[in-house]
């Protein structure tokens, strides 16, 4: 029988005799991870003799091997995308995006297409040419607002020095559980969690982190602030209102199950994210070198929330 068309054919050595399948095809294939060749041989995209077999089947040397290689879906993971983008602002140097809740930012594990980046890269094709298509800082998946994405070289570089000089001002809306007495200012390093490696957390060897938040408004048991970074950590306003006691509300990851009277329980229990919104983005323009800033209003779904929690405090 004739290979299939993009098939690697290979005959077991004498020197693999004995190894397990995915060990023989790590050592004659070594381009290939391990966690990949055991992903073909479960995909039943890898013969011994024309047989499907499993990554512990046993080889002893003469066998001819097929495998069939499959893309990784981080391959095709800058492709352009017609995804429609909130644009706020756009120039020859920059993009504002007012990003919705649900979009993530840049391709990664379980999130290869359908993303802010797939979706810049069909509105502004010149962007493949810059570093991650120009976006200097990210949003969460399920937190909204805006994003400065460079167009050019000179403009991510300008934006990327900004951010580490701390002068590129960023507010955000976040509602929080608990009444929060007054404003106040967290100061807590943050890195990975020391056991649970995909969750943020404050630790004494991560690096410095600091927010500044301000009472909008208090509800019974929960609390609008206005939350201002001077540092861009992974998950920091998250991570810095748990700290103090305060964690956002719908926070699925650093968040707690709501405790106020039956009414309002409901309504923060079936909030589906973090109530965090990007609500004012202010920097220096890389080419005038004059301050701009943009606001975004908060999206339906927050202000659903308030309304109905208003609602409730004054029945």
């Amino acid at each position: 029988m004739a290979p299939a068309a993009g098939a690697i054919q290979v005959v077991v050595p004498p020197d693999c005799a004995g190894l397990r399948l995915d060990q023989c095809l790590a050592r004659v294939l070594p381009v290939y991870s391990r966690s990949r060749l055991q992903s073909w041989i479960r995909d039943g995209r890898v013969t011994v003799e024309g047989s499907a077999a499993s990554q512990r089947s046993r080889v002893w040397g003469g066998e001819r091997i097929e495998v069939l290689p499959a893309p990784h879906p981080s391959e095709s993971a800058q492709r352009p995308e017609a995804i429609t983008l909130s644009i706020v602002h756009e120039d020859e140097s920059l993009l504002v995006i007012d990003k919705p809740p649900g979009l993530v930012v840049h391709p990664g594990s379980g999130n290869w297409q359908g993303t802010m980046l797939n979706a810049l890269l069909h509105h502004a094709p010149a962007l493949a040419g810059l570093p991650r298509a120009g976006i200097v800082h990210r949003l969460d998946k399920d937190t909204s607002g805006l994003l400065v994405v460079a167009k050019t070289l000179e403009a991510h570089t300008s934006l990327v020095r900004q951010l580490q000089a701390r002068t590129v001002h960023r507010e955000y809306l976040a509602l929080v559980e608990g009444r929060v007495a007054r404003a106040g200012r967290v100061e807590a390093p943050i890195g990975r969690h020391p056991v649970t490696r995909t969750h943020m957390a404050v630790t004494p060897s991560g690096k410095v982190a600091i927010t500044h938040y301000e009472v909008v408004e208090r509800f019974s048991n929960c609390t609008l602030l206005r939350c201002r970074l001077e540092t861009g950590r992974t998950h920091q306003i998250r991570v810095h209102m748990q700290s103090v006691g305060h964690p956002l509300v719908g926070d699925p990851v650093y968040g707690r199950a709501p405790g106020p009277p039956p009414r309002l329980r409901r309504l923060l229990a079936a909030f589906p994210r973090q109530a965090l919104h990007a609500a004012r983005l202010e920097l220096v323009h890389p080419r005038t070198n004059v301050r701009v800033s943009w606001k975004s209003p908060l999206p339906p779904d927050m202000e659903d929330l308030l309304a109905a929690l208003r609602e409730a405090g004054a029945q």
